[in-house]
């Protein structure tokens, strides 16, 4: 087992113990059990930061080559986010909604090649590092806000219901997860436009053409669209709250497809395949 295998699967497995940390704080309504899932969170990025770095002095290339990396550094990225707006809104219960989607990119990960792909030269481009980190940021920072989304549609329903359940209380208010949302947005957007635009620039140096309607670049579009309506509505119609909570659930949803249906179901020139020439 290579040093790099090796720090995956204790990352993993010291997100599989935050997770479950956070499923009894939840469960027992501890506070002392979720804050200890933060402080374990934060050690198992640091780890995860030693991975990635690893992995990319081996590789030579920034590992997202792969879908084995491009999960690690899609949960990387998430926890990493996750960890940024801890710091600014305390928001210890976003934590039991973001740290098992990590756990499941990481586990999906470990289902899928972990060998060192020999990479494609068309990803000897300065484009591609910039291309996909900003991709990934964006992506992460709109898993937080489908999160947010989820928690103000489970507390908005609690309200009207007048069914107050032990999560009631440790849930942020509707206007704190409200503007978590639009923080989100106002973040996230940029980030994915950016994206698309560093893409567009690399495509060109790669294959001669700024766009070619692959299939990724494709639905990669269609999904900025849906977050540049929201943004739009919320700048312009003032759409809020179980509006706003819905279009990030369902933007989020595209974005998913966009990163997984797209490589596995549809052939293209994003594929990992014609990264790695294998």
């Amino acid at each position: 087992m290579t040093t790099n295998i090796l720090l995956f699967k204790i990352t993993l497995l010291i997100y599989f113990a935050t997770t479950i940390l956070y499923l009894i704080g939840v469960v027992s309504r501890r506070d002392r059990f979720r804050q200890n899932a933060v402080y374990l969170l934060i050690g198992g990025f640091v780890l995860h930061c030693i991975t990635l770095v690893v992995r990319g002095f081996t590789t030579g290339a920034i590992p997202v080559a792969s879908m084995h990396e491009s999960l690690s550094f899609f949960a990387w990225a998430l926890v990493g986010t996750y960890l940024l707006f801890y710091l600014r809104y305390r928001t210890v219960m976003l934590g039991a909604f973001i740290t098992p989607l990590a756990l499941v990119l990481m586990i999906i990960g470990t289902t899928t090649s972990a060998q060192a792909p020999t990479l494609n030269p068309i990803l000897d481009s300065w484009w591609f590092p910039v291309h996909v980190t900003l991709a990934f940021l964006g992506h992460a920072i709109f898993s937080i806000a489908a999160a947010a989304g989820v928690m103000y549609l489970l507390q908005e329903r609690m309200l009207k219901s007048k069914k107050f359940s032990g999560l009631f209380y440790r849930l942020p208010s509707l206007d704190t997860l409200d503007s978590m949302n639009y923080k989100c947005l106002t973040f996230g957007f940029p980030l994915m436009t950016m994206g698309i635009i560093s893409g567009a620039i690399w495509a060109n140096s790669a294959w001669g053409g700024y766009w070619r309607w692959d299939p990724k670049e494709t639905w990669a579009l269609i999904t900025w669209f849906l977050y540049a309506a929201l943004l739009h509505g919320r700048l312009t119609i003032g759409w809020r709250g179980r509006r706003a909570a819905i279009f990030a659930i369902i933007g989020f949803a595209f974005l998913l497809f966009t990163f997984f249906g797209v490589n596995l179901f549809l052939s293209g020139e994003h594929g990992f395949r014609n990264f790695t020439g294998q």
